[in-house]
């Protein structure tokens, strides 16, 4: 069986193309914060902020995950919105641009695997 995506809270599955359109749709909205979940149970999350964006990705709930990262970047960027309305500043280096984020997801959601020419750093 092919894994699945749907946007958390929501009960149809998306291609990766219309992934990416909502997700634009959603920032263009101000809801910087999407979550998607696949039929495997794993998580993919997307918090932006108009011109950067937060990639998290959980093979499962409670899982260690990993988020894409920009090696060698410096600098902060702000306006990372969460659902619940807290703003966050993040690290650029823990962050890609918005384009890169929409290539990662498209991927992702694509073939099931991350990019291999994305940088990721994983949690424990």
């Amino acid at each position: 069986m092919t894994e699945t995506w749907a946007f958390v809270g929501e009960p149809m599955s998306v291609t990766a193309e219309e992934a990416v359109v909502a997700l634009r749709r959603r920032i263009a909205e101000g809801r910087l914060e999407a979550r998607l979940t696949s039929s495997a149970g794993r998580l993919l999350t997307v918090v932006g902020n108009t011109e950067r964006a937060l990639v998290m990705f959980l093979d499962e709930e409670d899982a260690p995950g990993a988020h894409a990262v920009s090696a060698g970047r410096s600098g902060a960027s702000g306006g990372f919105r969460l659902a619940n309305g807290q703003c966050d500043i993040c690290p650029d280096e823990d962050t890609v641009p918005l384009g890169e984020a929409f290539r990662i997801v498209r991927h992702m959601i694509g073939t099931g695997l991350p990019p291999a020419d994305t940088g990721w750093c994983a949690k424990g």
